[in-house]
């Protein structure tokens, strides 16, 4: 039986993977109680658990902020996973780390691949590409980064929770329309993973993309989201330059999931049928 180090355990992906494994043998840790910046904390930790396999969802992701708050996210975002990839090298350890759409700059006008261009616009994405090539650099042995996209759960602070909050408390709402992507249902991601996990074989790391199906706007999904949720809330589409942002935005974030399907064999949930479900399960469908 496999032993799982699962890192950043309270965001919303490590909160689904929390909630869909029942197995002793994953450890779920946070910055609180295993601080992955500290090298030698992390080593004694997989020494100690016989870990031999890292699932790294820790990251930081206050995007604007961390226009003013480098050192902290390259922190998060880099170093520390430089520091995990050197380890799953030296103690053959599977490693799978998160990634983000944000390594583009969002100019493209078809689905991205894995080996396209990267082109971050801002310290969120470059602290996240630093990090995806310090992995590649240490190359541990059967291990991926999974690059995704506009994550949102029924835990932490995402779209969907701002969009019904708002929704409730407004009679309208502007949200941005010439934005255009796939969210990514956090709980579709950590199954994902669990699926894959032991079907990851591999002599050099290896990128992979994953969202939900399908395309659209902030605008359409807010729109849906007040939709399924009866709010009577009137959704206005307003464009990027309306609402200004410390951190750039990339404009086009749509990911093309072939390689993860083919490689794999999964099936990917279209995004209305997984916001459904997570409705549901925060109560807000009627």
């Amino acid at each position: 039986m496999a032993n799982v180090l699962v890192t950043g355990s309270n965001g919303q992906l490590g909160s689904e993977l929390r909630a869909l494994v029942s197995d002793e043998n994953f450890y779920f840790t946070d910055r609180d109680s295993l601080d992955i910046s500290d090298k030698s904390a992390v080593e004694l930790f997989c020494k100690e658990n016989t870990i031999d396999t890292i699932i790294n969802c820790a990251a930081y992701t206050a995007v604007d902020k961390a226009e003013e708050d480098r050192e902290q996210a390259d922190k998060i975002n880099h170093l520390s996973v430089k520091y995990l990839a050197e380890i799953a090298k030296e103690h053959h350890i599977k490693l799978i780390h998160i990634s983000t759409d944000y390594v583009f700059d969002g100019t493209h006008y078809i689905p991205y691949q894995e080996n396209d261009l990267t082109q971050p616009n801002g310290i969120y994405g470059s602290t996240k590409l630093a990090g995806e090539e310090a992995m590649q650099f240490a190359n541990p042995y059967d291990s991926i980064i999974i690059r995704t996209s506009w994550v949102y759960s029924s835990f932490g602070v995402n779209f969907v929770k701002t969009m019904l909050r708002l929704g409730k408390e407004k009679d309208s709402l502007g949200v941005i329309f010439d934005q255009v992507g796939t969210p990514t249902y956090a709980k579709d991601l950590a199954a994902c993973i669990l699926d894959i996990l032991p079907k990851i074989k591999n002599e050099t790391v290896e990128i992979y993309n994953y969202s939900n199906e399908g395309v659209l706007s902030w605008y359409d999904f807010a729109k849906e989201i007040m939709s399924m949720a009866n709010i009577t809330c009137r959704v206005e589409p307003i464009e990027t330059k309306s609402y200004p942002t410390p951190a750039k935005r990339p404009h086009y974030s749509l990911l093309n999931k072939t390689k993860i399907k083919e490689t794999f064999n999964i099936k990917i949930p279209y995004w209305k049928d997984s916001l459904n479900v997570c409705l549901t399960k925060m109560g807000e469908r009627t």
